[in-house]
């Protein structure tokens, strides 16, 4: 009886921690103002260089982000899985990219995030090379895009 008990409470505490996390999750995407449409230009076609992201809360915790690339691209979504405030303007996130699928990874990412616009500063996959330092992807040499907020209905894929 007494195992049965243990179990129900660490349950219940799984239950509530969960919650919690996802309340957190929701609050700082709405505190660095993150749910929405961005790109680089909100007025022209996605493309690889310039990328339509859409964060939605389709249910209460979950946090999806979608980048549209274009018609010919599949789309590359990430499950927000938890979130942690770095400082006034960056927040570190951990998801899921490609959840459900073959290619599914879990990632690490930091976004500098001022004035309605937003970069990728830091990418790395569990137990995988970063991929983004300082803004600069590693591979291409090249900094991420900057994203701007786009006005709501402002960006179509």
């Amino acid at each position: 009886m007494r195992l049965v008990a243990v179990l129900a409470l660490f349950v219940v505490s799984f239950a509530v921690s969960n919650n919690a996390n996802a309340a957190l999750v929701e609050e700082l995407f709405h505190q660095f103002s993150l749910f929405g449409n961005w790109a680089t230009d909100c007025n022209t076609p996605p493309t690889p260089a310039n990328p339509h992201v859409t964060i939605t809360m389709p249910t209460a915790g979950l946090i999806l982000e979608d980048h549209y690339l274009g018609p010919t691209y599949a789309v590359n979504r990430y499950s927000v899985l938890s979130a942690e405030k770095v400082s006034a303007t960056n927040l570190s996130v951990r998801v899921i990219f490609q959840p459900g699928t073959e290619v599914e990874e879990r990632q690490k990412l930091v976004f500098a995030v001022r004035e309605s616009t937003r970069r990728t500063i830091f990418n790395q996959t569990d137990g995988g090379p970063v991929r983004v330092k300082d803004g600069i992807a590693l591979a291409r040499g090249s900094k991420t895009p900057l994203l701007h907020k786009c006005a709501e209905g402002g960006v179509s894929h």
